[in-house]
């Protein structure tokens, strides 16, 4: 019988294989602790502070930015108002 060797987890950011000195845990993937940055940002997430939508990882600020409710009664008053287009947020390849 052939030396089969036993499967690991891959990393949905990079694709190699976790092992358990290094994984991080966030939407029911496995991460490398390396990879365990914001997709937008780049800032470096822990448990308390990460979000994931569509296998990729956001820390809360960029994810409610990304993904949260947007238009008028969302913030907090005249503070809140942005000219922003949205333009950082359109992907080259999307």
């Amino acid at each position: 019988m052939p030396f089969k060797p036993a499967e690991n987890p891959k990393c949905p950011k990079c694709g190699k294989s976790v092992y358990a000195a290094e994984e991080r845990v966030a939407g029911g993937h496995k991460w490398h602790k390396g990879c365990f940055k914001c997709g937008m940002c780049g800032k470096m997430l822990d448990s308390t502070n990460c979000a994931e939508h569509e296998n990729e990882l956001y820390c809360k600020n960029c994810h409610g930015r990304k993904y949260g409710p947007k238009g008028y009664g969302f913030g907090g008053g005249a503070g809140c108002l942005s000219m922003d287009s949205g333009a950082q947020f359109q992907g080259e390849g999307k």
